[in-house]
């Protein structure tokens, strides 16, 4: 009856989400950015790179998230842990087992009465005993005996939960489900967004492979010109050598731009499953829509959308649980056990009157002495709880500050874009301005290769840009949550 009655009592804090400076905005008001918006509380939806409008990467994103190795070793450390949470449940109920013990057994005579003795059907079981020498008995003295006894029985033991052990360790692995569910959830976000930013960086490498090599064969031809112009006298050597550099310099940047773009087809290829001799589709910079409207949530919901930042937060609940679970083992601990069964030398006879026997068993433990285990137990789970609520803030922290950077690279992309389309167009109007000299005969045909290798340079830097713009906006999707809260769960 004391154990039911302090049943309802729990050992150790329970949790409470510590206070945490929310600011009101991420450091600064959003610039005015053109071709795109901010929507302030707009929801995220969970399939975000659908915006983008790239049927390729759809479908890459779909493959991924059913053949990818990450995903699949996350949903079974979920499943793992809901298999421990079930099995913790299993501690709140008695258990009941059932056990058969048949054996043979030959007692030395030596022992005497250490023999089952009369059985419930008259039979006797019992090592003989003859006269002693001293009464002027004769050797052998005593004789073994061997017999068979059958013994079954069903136990039934059952702790009580009197002061809520078994309830925070229940607490503790609930939370530590919550954790892989929000790892699982950050891992399907995580994997998107690295696909994403892949494919974003193949359609770059692609463009940038293209202009190079149209760089290459501008440079090859202002060479061919430079060797006829030398021929005919019309300038030095000095001035070959310097084009026969600058085909040169044309000629490197494409190795490394060719093994970026075989390393990142390889990269592409993993987070989505395929066999490293496997085809990936192929992007382009221009098939890409870039979002018009961007979602903007206020700091206060963050902290609810974030998986990293819930996942910190059921840690930290895991860590106030153990601090219970570590007091509560130095208070009484408490057991009922129960056996009922039969004995007997024959299988058939174990249920008769003479054979049937049970016990029942209450107990109750106190540790007096354990040179200050348990309390330095307790001592390091409050410490656990400590960093607990430190990391917990410093994820906070950074999730905001992840926003913040992203926020500032949008703003700043913005700029840069039109800088570098300003930039493109100015090198555009000199080619058609060279090209009319040229036709005039004002300007060499040296002259307009310049132009064209200027233009080129521009679209270099503009493709660039346009890559940036598209990466920062998918990197605002995943640092906002990733709409994981939209997602069937199976």
């Amino acid at each position: 009856m004391l154990a039911i009655q302090l049943a309802g009592c729990a050992a150790g804090p329970d949790y409470q989400r510590p206070a945490l400076a929310v600011p009101q905005t991420y450091g600064a008001a959003p610039a005015v950015i053109a071709a795109q918006r901010y929507v302030m509380q707009q929801d995220i939806q969970n399939n975000w790179w659908t915006l983008f409008k790239s049927a390729e990467l759809n479908a890459l994103i779909e493959q991924a998230w059913s053949a990818n190795p990450g995903i699949e070793a996350a949903e079974a450390a979920l499943r793992a842990a809901q298999e421990n949470v079930y099995a913790q449940q299993g501690y709140f109920y008695p258990t009941v087992q059932a056990g058969y013990t048949p054996a043979r057994t030959k007692v030395a005579g030596n022992l005497g009465g250490n023999s089952p003795g009369v059985q419930g059907n008259g039979s006797v079981i019992s090592a003989k005993q003859n006269t002693p020498a001293s009464e002027g008995g004769t050797a052998p003295f005593n004789a073994p005996v061997i017999y068979n006894f059958h013994t079954a029985q069903l136990t039934v033991a059952y702790t009580p939960d009197v002061f809520g052990a078994n309830r925070r360790q229940l607490e503790s692995l609930q939370a530590q489900q919550q954790i892989q569910r929000f790892e699982l959830e950050a891992a399907y976000v995580t994997l998107a967004s690295n696909i994403v930013a892949a494919a974003f960086q193949d359609a770059l490498l692609r463009r940038q492979m293209a202009v190079v090599n149209e760089m290459i064969e501008a440079n090859q031809l202002a060479l061919a010109l430079a060797q006829r112009q030398l021929k005919a006298g019309y300038i030095s050597r000095l001035e070959l050598s310097a084009q026969q550099g600058a085909l040169a310099q044309s000629r490197q940047l494409l190795p490394a731009l060719q093994k970026q773009f075989e390393q990142n087809r390889d990269l592409l290829r993993v987070l989505a499953g395929i066999p490293v001799d496997g085809e990936v589709p192929g992007f382009a910079l221009a098939s890409f829509h870039l979002p018009e409207e961007l979602p903007l949530t206020l700091p206060s919901s963050l902290v609810e959308q974030r998986p990293d930042v819930r996942a910190a937060e059921e840690a930290l609940r895991s860590a106030s649980a153990e601090v219970g679970i570590a007091r509560a083992a130095r208070l009484p601990q408490f057991s009922i056990s129960g056996s009922a069964g039969g004995a007997a030398s024959q299988f058939g006879q174990m249920f008769w009157t003479s054979g049937k026997f049970f016990d029942l068993t209450a107990s109750v433990t106190q540790s007096l002495f354990d040179a200050g285990t348990l309390k330095h137990r307790e001592s390091a789970a409050h410490e656990s709880l400590k960093g607990a609520v430190a990391t917990y803030r410093s994820t906070v922290a950074t999730a905001f500050q992840n926003v913040a950077d992203v926020l500032h690279a949008i703003n700043a992309d913005s700029g840069t874009l039109q800088t570098a389309v300003d930039a493109r167009d100015a090198a555009r109007a000199a080619v058609d301005i060279t090209e009319r000299q040229h036709a005039h005969g004002a300007q060499d045909r040296l002259a307009l290769i310049v132009a064209g290798q200027n233009l080129r340079q521009a679209e270099l830097q503009l493709a660039q840009a346009q890559a940036s713009q598209l990466g920062d906006t998918a990197a605002l999707f995943q640092a906002l949550g990733g709409g994981w809260w939209h997602r069937k769960e199976d």
